[in-house]
Formats: C-alpha cells, structure tokens, sequence
C-alpha cells in the first residue's frame, strides 16, 4: 500500500528532508546521513535507520542535540516542529500532582549538577512517576553509563519523532 508521506519525504529536495530530520534530532550530522539513504521502501526501514544513526552519533553530537531539548516538566514554548513534538511527548505531565512536579524540579537540578546536561527521556507513554522514578535511578549512573542511556533515549526519541512525520 503506497505511503504518501514516505513518498513525499523520499523525493523532496535533500534540504527540505534534512530540516524535517533536524525537528527530529538536532545532532549535526543526523539529517544528512539519513537523508543520504533515501529512498526508504517503508516506514520502518526510516525510522530503524534515525535509530542506528542516533545510537552511533559521538558524544559531542548528543550533547549538541540535547540542547535544542526542554527540561521534563518545563511548559515548552514556540511554534516549531520540535516544540509541538515536545509538548505532545510531555504530555504526563500535564496531570503530574504538584509532589512529582517539585521532585521532578529537584531532581533536574540535582542531574544537571551532576551530569552537566540535561536528563533525557523517551517521556512518550510514561507517567510522570515513571520519569521521576527513571530521574532518580540514573543519577546513581557513572557518567559513561549515563551517555550510553542518553544516547539510547534520544535514538528512542528520534523514532518516535520520524515515525509522527511520515505517518
């Protein structure tokens, strides 16, 4: 069955696919290597490829994409794709109790302090207890595990975030 929004990623100019993959993860050389794969047969082949891209990119590339990432549980502004896909993966916290709100709070401060980035997380179908719980299990990470768990959960989020364009 034909896709229509894979069609139209497959063939626009490589300009216009790389600024829809950098909404998706603003590492910089994430868009252009999986722009350079096009075309994709499916859906699935694009986004397993955002994810083995994600996974494989340096540390410098994820600390550069991390900061185009809101805190969890801070309101997120604008009007850009990466905004909207923000507030659409936060979305848990909307309903967070003012207990896991201030513990969240807490805990970025205590993450930041201690990793000297922001705590990423594949939010997307988790409740803010979850992402407290996650918070509060990887500040006892030493720093190398605690790359390799970002970078995990940015591939995560990539794939989400390219699954939501070309569907």
């Amino acid at each position: 069955m034909p896709d229509p929004e894979l069609d139209r990623f497959n063939t626009e100019p490589a300009e216009r696919a790389e600024e829809r993959l950098r909404a998706c993860n603003a590492a910089p050389s994430f868009a252009p290597r999986v722009a350079a794969g096009r075309p994709y047969p499916d859906a699935d082949e694009l986004v397993a490829r955002a994810e083995e891209v994600s996974r494989a990119l340096p540390w410098e590339e994820v600390a550069a994409a991390l900061a185009a990432h809101p805190r969890i549980g801070d309101r997120v502004e604008g009007t850009s794709a990466e905004a909207a896909a923000s507030r659409r993966e936060q979305s848990a916290m909307g309903t967070a109790g003012d207990g896991d709100r201030a513990a969240i709070v807490g805990g970025n401060r205590a993450y930041e302090e201690r990793f000297d980035h922001v705590f990423l997380i594949r939010a997307a179908g988790r409740s803010a207890a979850e992402m407290l719980a996650e918070l509060h299990r990887r500040l006892g990470n030493s720093p190398d595990d605690e790359r390799a768990e970002v970078t995990e959960q940015l591939a995560q989020i990539t794939g989400l975030r390219v699954r939501q364009f070309v569907s």
